[in-house]
Order: C-alpha cells, then structure tokens, then sequence
C-alpha cells in the first residue's frame, strides 16, 4: 500500500467551499492513494466542520481538525486576500503532532490534476522544505523581490510547500517570525510568504513550477518559456497542480481563462456531492 498523505490547510470559513473543490481534485487524480487532511484554524464554526468533515470521509479521507489560538498574530499584517490563517501555516512542526515528520502544505485556490506521489516522496533528509519559485518571462519579479528582502537566493512561492516537520521544530521558531513582524512589517507585501522567504528560504530545495505549483494566469508564459511545447496537452498530463493566484478567483464571474471550465467544472460536481451529503445528515 502506498504510504498516507499528509495534506495541511490553514484558512477560514470563507475558503471551506474552494477547500472542497479542491480536496475532490485530489481524490479524482489519486483514486488508490490514502490521505490525511489536517485543517488548522482559528474560528471556524461547528457546523461548517461537520461538514467538512462529512465531505472529506465520503472521499475516504482522515480528517483532523486543530484549533489554534491566533492572538499572537494579531497585529501580524493582514489583508482581505491573506488573512491571519495564512501565518499559521509557518509554525506546522509545533501545531501538529510529533508524529508527523512531513507534511503536504496546499493553498485552497487549487486544482491538482495527476498524482502527487512524486511530489509526497521528494527526499527533504537535508531541506526544509521544497517548494517552487514564479519566475515571469523577462523575470523581474525575482530580482526586485531579492532586493527588497536582501536574498541570496530564489523568493519561493508558499501557496504549495513540502515540509519537514522534523527540520521546522528545529529552525522555525515563533520570537524570530515575531522581530520580523515588528522590524520589517512596513515591507511585507505578500506577509507570511515574504517571511518565509526572509528567514527560511535558504533552507529550500526548489522544484519546477511547471508540474508542481503551475501559475493558471501564465498559460501564454509557460508556453513561450518552453518554446511552444507546454501546450495544454502537456498540461494536462504533466502538470499536477494547478494554482489560481491572484485575482479574480475561478469561482468569480468575472475569471475566464483556459481553465476556468475545468475549475467550474470540478465545482460543480463538489456541489452535488455536497447536496448528496446534506441529504444524508
């Protein structure tokens, strides 16, 4: 049998819908693999948690959910796109148990369309963590954000982030996140993941962004990048996830690109599964 899954998710109530779509993509490209879905939160009501639960069991996942006081992270800033849940994500190796050596971050705006075993069974024995890097056509993105945090190395998106637990009990630790936060708070565009990349991205081995945390705005970018050859064909047999970062989101009417279909297509079918569910309980 395969090894299990440890999948983690930190968000609010307002993510639990794009969560389930999200969570039904993993069960549809990984029919034989065994996941644990760990959901870490500050205030999420019962009800929706039932719910969530109900609808991660009748995929035929373990569900666990931890409830964590946020206070800490009061004054972390925050805007309406990345709430306080998003901090949560860097101190995983004290949230969850000791057991869990490794763990499967993913953000909830996501598509995965073929197995992530590969990506699971990566060896982090001397990494922190594994995660990709957005690097534009021209790539100036990379340079300016190397800059402003004085990186010696690539700025890493945190949307998708292999951990070893193991490794973060050891280096990550809440009072260097917290001089941070009160040091260079002015200058934190994207919050958590300028700090993990301030204090951690040393620690990082990279991967290819193409397969494993795959832009869905930069189709047209990608294709340019390698000269015409990841067509949306080699898309969807190579790429296992897809990331919709930025805005609008696929749920919005206002998203429609090469893979808005597809997304809404997955929503649909979390809908019907839901009222399916709902019926049940």
């Amino acid at each position: 049998m395969n090894q299990k899954i440890e999948l983690l998710f930190t968000l609010d109530e307002g993510y639990l819908r794009p969560l389930k779509v999200a969570l039904l993509s993993i069960h549809a490209n990984n029919p034989k693999q065994a996941f644990r879905i760990w959901l870490v939160h500050e205030r999420i009501s019962q009800e929706s948690l039932v719910s969530l639960q109900a609808f991660s069991e009748h995929l035929g996942f373990e569900f666990r959910e931890m409830k964590v006081d946020g206070s800490n992270w009061e004054n972390a800033p925050t805007v309406a796109r990345y709430p306080k849940e998003m901090y949560f994500r860097l101190l995983a190796g004290e949230i969850l148990p000791e057991e869990i050596t490794k763990v499967l971050y993913l953000d909830p705006d996501i598509l995965v369309i073929n197995s992530l075993n590969e990506l699971w069974n990566i060896d982090l024995t001397n990494h922190l963590l594994a995660a990709a890097t957005h690097i534009g056509l021209l790539d100036l993105t990379t340079p300016l954000n190397k800059v402003r945090l004085d990186l010696d190395h690539e700025y890493y998106n945190s949307g998708i982030m292999l951990l070893n637990l193991a490794q973060a009990r050891e280096k990550i630790k809440w009072e260097d996140i917290s001089q941070v936060l009160q040091k260079h708070a002015n200058y934190l565009l994207l919050p958590d993941q300028d700090i993990l990349n301030y204090l951690y991205g040393k620690y990082a081995l990279t991967i290819p962004e193409e397969k494993w945390n795959y832009d869905a705005r930069m189709y047209t970018k990608y294709l340019a990048k390698s000269l015409n050859k990841h067509d949306i064909h080699w898309v969807l047999r190579n790429t296992a996830i897809l990331h919709f970062c930025g805005k609008p989101k696929p749920w919005s009417k206002k998203h429609d690109n090469r893979f808005t279909a597809l997304y809404l297509n997955y929503q649909q079918r979390t809908d019907i599964i839901e009222e399916s569910i709902r019926k049940k309980l």
